[in-house]
C-alpha cells in the first residue's frame, strides 16, 4: 500500500499543479473579457458592466451562466458533423500551448519532509511550467496555426454566406501573416541558441538590455502586428466584421458553441501575449530580483510569476486600446499590407541578424 502511495502522489501532485495552471488562465481569460468592456467603455465614455457584483465582478460568470441556459440553435442544412466539431477544434487549439508557458522559475527550496509516508521524496522542484520540450517554440506555431481549421470548418459547415465569407477571409489571413510572424521570431532563435521557452528566457536573463527587444526591435514589431492579425482583432478583424459579415464564421452558432469559440479568440490573445513577453521581455525575469530575494526559494517564484503575468496583462491592455482607437482594414489593404510590406520587413531582418550574428562570432 505504501509503495501504491509512493507510485500515485507525484502523478496526483502535477495533476493538482495543471488543473491549477487551468484554472488561472481560464479566469485570467475571462476578466480579459470583462476589462475589455470596461476599457472600451472608458474610452467611450461610458461605464461598462457595472450591476452583476461588485464593480460588475462577477459579469464573466453571468455571461457563462446565460451561454449554458440559451437556446442552441442548429441550421437545418449545415453539415451537422462538421458544425459540431468546429468549436472544439478552435478551443483545444487554443488551450493546448498552454502545457509549455514558463508561468515562473521552478521552487528549489521546498522541504517535502512534510509529507506523510515519504511520498514526497520523488519531487525535488516545483516547476511552474507544466512542460518543456526542445521545440517549444515550434510546438506553440504548430499548434496555433491548426487553430484555423475550426474557424474555416465554421464556415462551411454552416451554409451560410456570410460564414463562409469569414472562413476564407481568416484562412486567408493567417496564412499570409503566419509567414511574418515566424520570420520575426528567427532573429529571437538565432541570438538564443534554442527553441525551448525556458532556454530563451535565460538567454535573456543576464541584463534587462539582453532582452531581445532591444536588438530584435524590428521582429518585435511584425511580430506584433502579425500577432493582432492572428488572433482577428482590431484593426485585422474582417473575419468577424460586423458592418459587412454579420458576425462572420460564427453567425450561426450560438449558446454554448458561439461561447466555445468566444473563449478561443481571448486564449489565443493570451497565448500572443505570453510568447511577446518570452521572447522579447525576458520572460518571468526581473532585474536585480536575484540581490533581493533567494532564487529558488517561494517568494523568488511569486515575484517572478507577478511580473511575467504584469507584462502579459499590458500586451492584453494594448490589445483593448487598439480596438478602441483604430478603424479596420479593407480586406485589400490587409492582404497587401501582409504580403508587400510585413513579410519584407521580417526577412529583412532575418538576413540583418544573420550578418550581424556572424560578424559577432568571427
Amino acid at each position: 500500500m505504501e509503495s501504491v502511495l509512493k507510485t500515485a502522489f507525484p502523478i496526483v501532485f502535477y495533476l493538482a499543479v495543471i488543473t491549477a495552471a487551468f484554472i488561472g488562465v481560464l479566469l485570467i481569460v475571462a476578466y480579459t473579457v470583462l476589462a475589455e468592456r470596461k476599457v472600451l467603455g472608458w474610452i467611450q465614455g461610458r461605464l461598462g458592466p457595472n450591476r452583476v457584483g461588485p464593480w460588475g465582478l462577477l459579469q464573466p460568470f453571468a455571461d457563462l451562466l446565460k451561454f449554458i441556459l440559451k437556446e442552441d440553435l442548429v441550421p437545418d442544412k449545415s453539415t451537422k458533423f462538421v458544425y459540431f466539431l468546429a468549436p472544439v477544434v478552435a478551443i483545444t487549439c487554443a488551450l493546448m500551448p498552454m502545457v509549455l508557458y514558463p508561468f515562473g522559475p521552478p521552487i528549489t527550496t521546498i522541504d517535502w519532509g512534510f509529507v506523510p509516508l515519504g511520498l514526497g521524496e520523488g519531487i525535488t522542484q516545483l516547476p511552474l511550467t507544466i512542460a518543456q520540450i526542445d521545440v517549444g517554440v515550434l510546438f506553440v506555431l504548430g499548434i496555433t496555426s491548426v487553430g484555423v481549421y475550426g474557424i474555416a470548418l465554421a464556415g462551411w459547415s454552416s451554409n451560410s454566406k456570410y460564414s463562409l465569407m469569414g472562413g476564407l477571409r481568416s484562412s486567408a489571413q493567417m496564412i499570409s501573416y503566419e509567414l511574418a510572424m515566424g520570420a520575426s521570431i528567427i532573429g529571437v532563435v538565432m541570438l538564443a541558441g534554442t527553441l525551448d521557452l525556458n532556454g530563451i528566457i535565460n538567454a535573456q536573463a543576464a541584463s534587462p538590455f539582453k532582452w531581445f527587444i532591444i536588438p530584435q526591435f524590428i521582429g518585435f514589431v511584425v511580430f506584433l502586428i502579425a500577432a493582432f492579425a492572428e488572433t482577428n482583432r482590431v484593426p485585422f478583424d474582417l473575419p468577424e466584421a460586423e458592418t459587412e459579415l454579420v458576425a462572420g464564421f460564427h453567425t450561426e452558432y450560438s449558446a454554448l458553441k458561439f461561447a466555445l469559440f468566444f473563449m478561443a479568440e481571448y486564449v489565443n490573445m493570451f497565448t500572443v501575449s505570453v510568447m511577446a513577453t518570452v521572447l522579447f521581455l525576458g520572460g518571468w525575469y526581473v532585474p536585480g530580483l536575484g540581490h533581493i530575494l533567494e532564487p529558488g526559494s517561494i517568494p523568488y517564484a511569486l515575484a517572478s510569476h507577478a511580473a511575467f503575468i504584469g507584462k502579459i496583462c499590458a500586451f492584453l491592455f494594448f490589445y483593448i486600446w487598439v480596438r478602441g482607437t483604430l478603424p479596420r482594414f479593407r480586406f485589400d489593404q490587409l492582404m497587401n499590407f501582409g504580403w508587400k510590406f510585413l513579410l519584407p520587413l521580417a526577412l529583412a531582418n532575418v538576413i540583418l541578424t544573420i550578418v550581424v550574428v556572424f560578424l559577432l562570432n568571427r
